[in-house]
């Protein structure tokens, strides 16, 4: 289901996903110049609505491209869901699940306004297979040092931008190493985030409560933001959720080792979920039982994220 955002249109135009719709001369298309965001929407709901759309408007503003505002972003977001589950009905909850593209291109080259739509589309098989038996991952060093996000803004590191080319080279490149995933490492040895993902790990720690008994300490860390990576709209949530489910946070930096001394490695994002990580480079990550645990108690939380 595809819905542009279109001024003469309060709530967008519905578009027939099956026939032409961008200009050959898009800049989307030619250069990859435009922002994106892909978000999950379960029972009609879009989750995590406004972290998307402040981060869409973040990544505009990097790229110096002036996009919609929000308002004309949800009628056109809810035309699209609401459409798209009219025409797919859900037969149990897991099919409730739709996912929501917002995608704006600098448009056709000459023109003067940008190319938005809104597209619905359902989960992927793969990404809910994902997500519970999860994932073999290898490291990849990106090629950057973890401070040129800083030293050179005009890389776009931290932006969400349609150059994708080089994240899915990288895919392709595990798929033919015979793993699912990707973990990038910086030049100078950190550990930054996947080509759809972003990182996360725990720790589980047994300490002296001070009345002659124990306590466990469960720890959720994840790469710093100033590394050059996208701040993770799901990462932040579950983080949100976790402190307040008594789960102490970090934030980096992080290097390889401490992916293999985790108790459980994720790689999470808005689609996909909680993707627990098997092997790195070959090496198990904690044990099956350790990270079937971890991942059904923060699945709990996650679930609870509007």
């Amino acid at each position: 289901m595809l819905v542009f955002l279109d001024p003469r249109f309060d709530d967008g135009r519905i578009a027939d996903a099956s026939q032409p719709q961008l200009m050959a001369t898009d800049q989307g298309a030619t250069r990859g110049d435009g922002v994106f965001e892909s978000m999950l929407s379960v029972g009609g709901t879009p989750r995590k609505l406004d972290a998307h759309l402040r981060r869409l408007q973040g990544s505009a503003t990097a790229l110096e491209l002036l996009i919609p505002g929000e308002d004309a972003w949800r009628r056109a977001i809810a035309t699209a869901v609401g459409e798209y589950r009219s025409q797919h009905p859900a037969g149990t909850p897991d099919e409730d699940e739709v996912v929501v593209k917002l995608i704006c291109t600098r448009g056709a080259e000459g023109g003067a306004a940008p190319t938005c739509w809104v597209q619905a589309s359902p989960v992927p098989a793969s990404s809910r297979r994902q997500r519970e038996a999860g994932i073999d991952v290898i490291l990849l060093d990106r090629g950057y040092d973890s401070e040129v996000g800083e030293r050179a803004p005009w890389l776009l590191l931290g932006a969400k931008t349609l150059s994708y080319a080089v994240n899915m080279a990288a895919l392709r490149y595990a798929h033919h190493q015979g793993a699912d995933d990707v973990i990038f490492t910086s030049s100078d040895g950190r550990v930054l985030e996947g080509p759809t993902s972003t990182v996360l790990l725990a720790h589980l720690e047994t300490l002296d409560d001070g009345a002659g008994g124990t306590r466990t300490v469960r720890r959720l860390i994840t790469p710093q933001l100033d590394s050059g990576i996208l701040p993770g709209t799901s990462q932040g949530a579950l983080f949100t959720a976790a402190k307040a489910a008594g789960w102490e946070l970090g934030y980096g930096p992080l290097e390889p080792q401490d992916l293999f001394d985790a108790d459980a490695v994720w790689l999470i994002s808005s689609i996909r979920l909680l993707a627990p990580v098997n092997h790195i480079d070959g090496k198990e990550i904690g044990t099956p039982a350790l990270r079937k645990q971890l991942t059904d108690e923060l699945s709990e939380l996650f679930a609870t994220i509007e």
